[in-house]
C-alpha cells in the first residue's frame, strides 16, 4: 500500500499529514528516504524521524439553541453538526484521524435524541418511525428511506430516538413525513459519550475509561 495510507492506518498521521512528512524527508522505508507514492508492506521497516507527537484532545460540548455548529475554541473542531434550532451534545477534538470513522455513512454509530413535538403523537408514530421513513431528498436528490431505528414514546408530545445514521435534518424530515412538527430537538448521546448535566455552552474533557471506550469503538 502507499506510504501515506500505511501511516494513517498506523495512527501516525492523516494521509495528507503523511504526505507532508514525506515531503519534509522525515519518512524512511528500510533505511531509505521515502518518496510520495512509495509502496510499503508489513514486512518493511518504516521510521518517522523528527515528527512532533501531537497531543490529541477530546471534549463533550453542549451546543445551545440559536447558534450554528461551531467550536468555542480555535484549537478544536466539531465532529458532525446540529442545526441552529437544535441543541445538545457535540464532540470537539483536534484529532483529524477519527473524522472518517465518525462521519462516513458506511460506519454505524448510535446517536440518541429527545424530541418534543407541537402536535400530539399519532398512535402509529412509534411503529412507522421505527421501521424507517421515506423522506424527501434535498437539493434535487431522490427520496431516501431511512434505516430502522429505536423509538420510545415518553408522553403524548415527546419521544426518544436512537439513530445509526445522520442525514441532514433527518429527524425533522422524518417527523414531517409522519405529519408531526418538531418543537424541540436535543442530542443526549453519541456512542458512549453522554451529555449528562453539562450546561449549555459548557465543555467537558473526555478522558480515562470513557475516552478509551470511545476510541476502541471506532477501532483506534
Amino acid at each position: 500500500m502507499r506510504i501515506n495510507k500505511y501511516l494513517a492506518l498506523k495512527k501516525i498521521s492523516t494521509r495528507r499529514g503523511a504526505d507532508e512528512l514525506v515531503k519534509e524527508k522525515k519518512v524512511f522505508i528500510n533505511g531509505k528516504l521515502a518518496l510520495l507514492g512509495s509502496k510499503v508492506n508489513e514486512a518493511d521497516r518504516v521510521e518517522v524521524k523528527g515528527a512532533e507527537q501531537k497531543e490529541y484532545k477530546y471534549f463533550a460540548y453542549n451546543k445551545p439553541i440559536g447558534i450554528e455548529t461551531d467550536s468555542p475554541r480555535e484549537d478544536l473542531f466539531p465532529l458532525g453538526r446540529l442545526d441552529k434550532a437544535s441543541h445538545g451534545l457535540l464532540i470537539l477534538t483536534n484529532d483529524g484521524r477519527i473524522t472518517d470513522q465518525l462521519l462516513n455513512p458506511k460506519y454505524f454509530h448510535e446517536k440518541e435524541y429527545v424530541v418534543k413535538t407541537l402536535n400530539k403523537l399519532r398512535s402509529s408514530f412509534k411503529k412507522n418511525m421505527g421501521k424507517g421513513v421515506a423522506i424527501e431528498g434535498v437539493k434535487g436528490k431522490a427520496p431516501y428511506m431511512t434505516k430502522k431505528c429505536k423509538v420510545k414514546i415518553l408522553n403524548d408530545f415527546s419521544f426518544r430516538i436512537i439513530l445509526t445514521e445522520g442525514k441532514k435534518h433527518q429527524i425533522r424530515r422524518m417527523c414531517s413525513a409522519l405529519f408531526q412538527e418538531v418543537a424541540d430537538l436535543k442530542r443526549e448521546r453519541i456512542m458512549n459519550i453522554k451529555l449528562g448535566n453539562l450546561k449549555p455552552g459548557a465543555l467537558r474533557e473526555i478522558k480515562g475509561e470513557e475516552l478509551a471506550t470511545f476510541l476502541k469503538s471506532i477501532s483506534f
